[in-house]
């Protein structure tokens, strides 16, 4: 099991989570079917991302 880290860091909070639920319902646009894990992760220069396990 490894995290997948999602290509950009967001601003806000908000932000991430939007694209947190949006591959919750449409991961399979990006090529993944299933996702176990999603979750939103603060950078250390206080960024938001997203990343999941496959």
């Amino acid at each position: 099991m490894r995290w997948i880290y999602f290509n950009k860091l967001y601003r806000t909070k908000f932000q991430a989570g939007c694209l947190a639920r949006r591959l919750e319902h449409d991961g399979w646009i990006y090529g993944f079917d299933e996702m176990r894990v999603i979750e939103i992760f603060r950078s250390r220069r206080g960024k938001y991302g997203v990343r999941f396990i496959p």
